[in-house]
């Protein structure tokens, strides 16, 4: 395999960005294949998340695994990460006042296993738990899509039924965590490493969507605004995939 190197006139600016992201990277491996958009946006001011929705305050949700590693938990909790656990997103979203926006990445770690260039299919389909807690507390919906996400980098190939997968399946159901095995770019070159591809990532904010607080929500409540939810979250998808680089025959899948 030939190596392609870094040129030596590389601008400071970029030769920052790629140490400010090597930091990140180190840090946040734990997210799966990173989450970067939801990082960037939602953790940080990178994209004037104070200025686009004043008055709220984001937080990301982090697998509780991590957690329970000393030092590494404060460290993730000052950048704004909380336990994606029922009572953490409960007590996020029942402030009084409200304010608090708990940002989930919905297909979690299984969902990173099929993380790759071109892929469109998200594990939603079966996850409705955090749709019962919004019903709990009346807490509003937001569909959010980040196009680019997967092509910051590559992935082994892991088909469902290899031997890899089963692998990584056996790993995720003891540890609770995902194991992709990812690459992309190194820090001096740009043919192989755990630097993220430089491409663009556009997260796009979708209308709210209005929940009637339910004490006690039956399945048949859950359903209804699941249903509601995708189909909010697939039509954000198809009014904005042209502008972002995709075909109008690309679709979202949702398993």
């Amino acid at each position: 395999m030939k190596i392609q190197f870094a040129p030596l006139n590389v601008p400071l600016q970029r030769r920052l960005q790629t140490a400010a992201v090597l930091q990140w990277v180190f840090s946040f491996l734990a997210l799966g294949v990173l989450v970067a958009g939801g990082f960037g946006n939602f953790c940080t001011e990178a994209t004037g998340f104070s200025h686009l929705f004043p008055g709220l305050r984001s937080y990301l949700l982090m697998l509780p695994f991590w957690f329970r590693v000393p030092f590494f938990r404060d460290y993730i909790m000052c950048g704004g990460l909380v336990s994606s656990c029922k009572s953490s997103l409960s007590y996020l979203v029942s402030r009084p006042n409200g304010g608090n926006v708990a940002v989930i990445a919905v297909g979690g770690a299984t969902e990173a296993l099929d993380a790759r260039p071109g892929a469109l299919t998200l594990q939603v389909k079966n996850r409705k738990g955090f749709i019962k807690l919004a019903l709990k507390h009346g807490a509003q919906l937001v569909p959010v899509f980040s196009f680019g996400e997967n092509e910051l980098f590559d992935q082994m190939e892991n088909p469902s039924g290899s031997h890899l997968r089963r692998l990584q399946n056996r790993l995720q159901s003891i540890m609770g965590i995902a194991m992709p095995l990812f690459h992309a770019r190194g820090v001096f070159q740009y043919s192989f490493g755990l630097i993220p591809y430089r491409k663009s990532i556009h997260t796009i904010v979708g209308k709210p969507i209005p929940v009637s607080q339910t004490a006690c929500p039956s399945s048949e409540d859950i359903d209804a605004l699941h249903t509601v939810y995708l189909q909010s979250l697939m039509e954000l998808f198809e009014e904005n995939k042209t502008t972002y680089g995709l075909e109008k025959d690309q679709h979202l899948t949702f398993i």
